[in-house]
């Protein structure tokens, strides 16, 4: 059975491939990118996978029998197109099966929501498409917060407007693991998974942080139009209106849902606990 990964060349795809190739072989997985040069490193296949080139990923899909969907980067209305583009070029190269990464978040009331209103959309574009397929819903990733400790230590500690509410954290390599056994086992098709860790809370996320840096970071809670103007001013108007989007949805309990990772992946997810642990030893050590 081949598979094929989109946006190989991106740190979703890319822990995904990896992923794949221990429980299968590296014969039998596909990269796809719309710059394939970015994806020459992963040690498989790469071929051209362009979401706007319906011609080119028809030809990248043939002999493919399970594709993996990533979300596309795009405006959320330009995204649903470029995902209906994947679809039907998978339908005519005979592909078996497809698997979508999607998000959770509140569906209305942020900035955020029409990002996750246009992956439900393409949520219900593969479940109408006639082929096989499964859904993960990726809790949010944990890294940007690790890639940011330089950035907390000089202000003091971790600010947003997320307030007491828990966020279904997880990380790109668990994802990639639940990714792949979801594209590799049948018995996962027709299912919608939230695939997550155990939620914590932004207090809790300091805690941990200080556990593996070494840091004393607090956590302060402001408010939702206090936080938007503040990321908007630092990161222009869309990424920041879209990350003050993601802390209020945690805030209004978006992100803190029942996670079926276990299910999805045949084993629990990694613990914070033993996560931060393990940090802590790679940061001691260099």
């Amino acid at each position: 059975m081949k598979i094929a990964i989109t946006a190989a060349s991106g740190k979703l795809g890319a822990a995904i491939v990896k992923a794949a190739i221990g429980l299968t072989s590296k014969d039998n997985v596909i990269a796809l990118a719309r710059t394939p040069a970015k994806a020459m490193d992963l040690g498989v296949e790469v071929r051209p996978g362009d979401y706007d080139n319906p011609a080119q990923l028809e030809q990248s899909l043939q002999s493919i029998d399970v594709l993996l969907l990533v979300s596309g980067m795009d405006a959320p209305d330009k995204r649903i197109g470029q995902h209906r583009n994947v679809i039907e070029a998978a339908k005519k190269a005979g592909v078996k099966k497809i698997v979508y990464t999607s998000v959770q978040g509140a569906e209305e009331g942020t900035a955020f929501s029409p990002i996750i209103q246009s992956n439900r959309q393409t949520e219900q574009d593969v479940r109408d498409c006639g082929l096989a397929w499964a859904i993960g819903r990726n809790g949010i990733y944990i890294e940007p917060d690790l890639e940011y400790i330089d950035t907390y230590k000089q202000e003091g500690g971790i600010s947003n407007c997320a307030g007491e509410g828990k966020c279904g954290y997880t990380t790109r390599a668990e994802l990639g693991f639940a990714y792949a056994k979801m594209l590799l086992e049948n018995q996962h098709n027709g299912h919608t998974y939230n695939l997550n860790g155990e939620p914590i809370k932004q207090s809790e996320l300091a805690d941990y942080m200080n556990l593996a840096f070494g840091t004393e970071l607090a956590f302060t809670s402001v408010s939702v139009e206090a936080y938007r103007l503040e990321r908007t001013k630092a990161l222009g108007e869309f990424i920041g209106t879209v990350i003050s989007g993601i802390y209020q949805s945690i805030r209004e309990g978006k992100t803190n849902n029942p996670s079926d990772f276990e299910q999805a992946a045949g084993r629990p997810h990694i613990s914070w606990d033993v996560f931060f642990t393990d940090l802590k030893a790679k940061h001691q050590a260099g």
